[in-house]
Formats: C-alpha cells, structure tokens, sequence
C-alpha cells in the first residue's frame, strides 16, 4: 500500500470514527497516530504523539486561549453582559422588536469581550429570554434571535477560532482580530435588519417597547463603559504595539479581575467557578488543537494536502469557482460537525489550495469563520440552539431551530458580500499595517 493510500485509508477512519459519535479531538488522534504506524512505524508513531501533546500543552502561544475565556467568565459573573443588554434597550427597545435588536447589540458588545460563540450564547440567554418572556414577545423569534446573536462571538475579536487558525496556518493574530471587526458588525446589521422586518410584517413577534428620554440614554451608556476599557485595553494595546496577543489576553484578564473588584463582584465562590469554566474549556480547545496538529503530521507525511492542491490549482476553472466549491463544502460539514472541530479537521487540507489559488489568507480566515457560524445554529449539531435550550427548557429545540432560520440567511448574505467585496474583512488590515 501507498502512503497516499494509507492517507486515504486514514481519513475514510477518521470519517467512521466521527460518524460514530467519538469526540472530534479523540478521533482525530487515534486517525493520525494510526495512519502514522502504518505509514512510518509504530515508534515513531508514539514518539510523534508524545511530543505533539506535549508541544502543545506548554506552548506559549496557545495559553492566550484560557486568559480571552478567563476574560470572559469573570465579566459575564460579574453582570457586565446584563448591563450591556439594559444599554441597547435604552437606546433601541421602540424599535419593533426592539428587545430582540437590543439582544444583538449587546451580543456585539460581549463577544468583544468573550471570543466563544456558545459561550455568549449562553450568557445571554440567561440575561435576555426571561424579558423577552415577560414583555410578550413571541419565544421562537426570541430564542432564535439569543442563538443567532451568539455567533457573532466566533467573529468579533478575540475570538477563540481566529487564534486557532492563526496557529495553524502561522497568520498574524492580530490582523486576524482585527479583519473580524467590519465582518462582525456587518452581521449584526443585518440580524437587526432582519428582526426589524419580521416585526415590520407581523408585530405581534416583537412588540415595541417605550421610547425613553434622552437622559436615560445618556446615563445608561455607563453599562458599556466597561466593555470598551477592556476592548481598547486588549485590542488597542495589542495593535498599538504595546504588547503581544498573549500578554494583551493577560491584560484582559486581569482587567476584568479588576472590573469585578471595584464592583465588589469578586469573590472567591465568582473566582472559582469562572476559573472551573475557564479550565473546562480551555482543555476542550487544547484536546482539539492537539488532535488537528496529530492529524495534520500524518497528513503532511501522505501529502495528501500537497497532491490535492496542485490537483484543484490544475483545473480548467477559475480560481473563484474552486474557492465556491470549497464554502460549499463547510457549509454542508458544518451541519455535522462542531465549528472548531471542523477548523482543526480541515485546514491542513484546504489552506495550501487556498494559498496556491492567490486567495489571500487573513480573508480566507475570515470566510472560514463566517461560515462555521452557520453551522452552529443548523441542525443536527447546532450548538448553539442546544445551548439556549438547555437554558431555557420549556422552548422546543425545533422552534429553536426554526426561530434561527432568518438569521441563517442574514449570514449567507453576508458570505456573499465577504465574497464580492473582499475589502469589507481587508480594508483595517491593510489601513492599520
């Protein structure tokens, strides 16, 4: 047998070994160490395995991933994600569907301080469904509109998905934060499009709420005050050349330590469960980055990517073609597979194609995102919308599903015009290098 045989032979594994429900992380490492005994030898299979996890559970640069999620958990314990939510109300509850607008808007702001997609999900499920509840709002809009918002924390920086793909493919983290920023508000344009529509049609989905004196406004932007000290402080300070993406997570971090201590939040019950999440989490990325790195060694060695690449480059067919077929592809994995599972699974393959084709690679980051984000509110795996209904248990996971579906179409939306305006993700970029 062939290396690019055995190659094969270990990714119609890996296929099975996911079909069979096995975490992407576990199926992914027993793939490539397997398909690397049978390529090479079983020692040095082992050898390969033992230093993978060990590389990557000491490397320096992966330990920005626990401090953007410590950020995170210790400003959502701290009431930061419910002051945002009363903010946008104030400014944009008498719109029609107002309270749901607000819930983007302040999904915007907390994944600025967050990088999880399920994790601002979550948090503002908590804060939001019960208003939308008792302000009669119709709760397949209202549910679905939480678990739509929540993607917009896989796009606006930090972003956990940024800083793996910019690991794997050695981008600049930064630039891809930063790429992220006009992508992200243009999906949040048009989610509030989208439910100030819906509304516009049938008023019973979001009735508006009162129109509150300018005062009040003015005085309720103190709740997002918090949220910009520590999104200049991270991002500002990071492009500003004040300190690298780990230490900017680092200051984040302990910003919002700090945030909690002047609200006399922090305690050590507040402490140790934002740090239990914080490990939590942060494992289940580090397991998926290790599994994606083993996975990719054995890859590298069958030169599956490499053959693959120079077979796409050779096609008589545009290159924009090519690159349709391969979104295509992530937008019909993505409703099998988790969002950062299917990074990991993926981009050892398609980014030498990407690369080889003239894409250019923060913007190619940028797509990837985009259209991951579809997958967590589509079904079977859906995350998010099994995330809000967790929460909110009373909700149907179908009309969670179904409340969902306008905003799928706000996202493919905004992958066509990433597609034909390229300069939308590119243009801070390039401005700020």
């Amino acid at each position: 047998m062939s290396v690019l045989q055995i190659g094969l032979a270990g990714c119609l594994l890996l296929l099975v070994l996911l079909l069979s429900s096995m975490p992407v992380a576990i199926a992914m490492m027993l793939a490539g160490t397997v398909g690397f005994a049978a390529a090479v030898s079983p020692a040095a299979a082992m050898s390969m395995l033992t230093a993978e996890v060990y590389d990557t559970f000491t490397s320096y640069s992966l330990t920005v991933i626990p401090l953007f999620v410590l950020m995170g958990q210790v400003a959502f314990h701290t009431g930061i994600s419910r002051r945002l939510f009363h903010t946008a109300y104030q400014w944009m509850g008498h719109w029609p569907g107002g309270m749901a607008i607000s819930t983007v808007g302040a999904c915007t702001a907390f994944g600025a301080i967050c990088g999880s997609g399920p994790a601002t999900a979550a948090t503002m499920a908590s804060v939001v469904l019960p208003e939308m509840k008792r302000y009669g709002y119709d709760m397949k809009l209202a549910a679905g509109t939480v678990a739509a918002g929540g993607t917009l924390g896989m796009m606006i920086p930090p972003s956990v998905v940024f800083i793996v793909y910019a690991i794997l493919t050695e981008q600049s983290i930064g630039q891809l934060f930063i790429a992220g920023i006009g992508p992200g508000i243009l999906m949040a344009v048009l989610f509030c499009l989208t439910i100030l529509m819906l509304c516009r049609k049938h008023p019973q989905l979001g009735p508006a709420g009162p129109r509150m004196p300018l005062k009040e406004k003015l005085r309720s932007l103190a709740g997002v005050s918090e949220t910009l000290i520590l999104f200049f402080a991270v991002i500002g300070g990071m492009f500003a050349g004040l300190f690298t993406p780990t230490e900017a997570a680092a200051i984040g971090a302990a910003g919002a330590i700090v945030i909690a201590l002047f609200r006399k939040k922090l305690t050590l019950t507040m402490l140790s469960r934002s740090l239990q999440e914080t490990v939590r989490t942060s494992c289940m990325v580090m397991f998926i980055v290790t599994g994606a790195v083993i996975f990719g060694r054995f890859l590298a060695i069958t030169r599956i990517p490499y053959e693959l690449a120079s077979f796409l480059a050779s096609l008589p067919l545009p290159a924009w073609v090519i690159m349709g077929f391969i979104i295509l592809f992530y937008l019909a994995a993505g409703c099998f597979v988790d969002a950062l599972g299917l990074v990991m699974l993926t981009i050892p393959i398609f980014y030498p194609v990407v690369l080889d084709l003239g894409f250019d690679p923060i913007w190619f980051g940028v797509i990837i995102v985009a259209v991951t984000q579809m997958g967590v509110i589509t079904p079977p795996v859906g995350v998010n919308v099994y995330v809000v209904g967790g929460i909110e248990r009373d909700i149907p996971l179908q009309m969670i599903f179904e409340g969902a579906l306008p905003f799928l179409w706000a996202l493919i939306v905004s992958v066509i015009l990433l597609i034909l305006f390229p300069q939308i993700a590119l243009f801070l970029p390039h401005l700020i290098h």
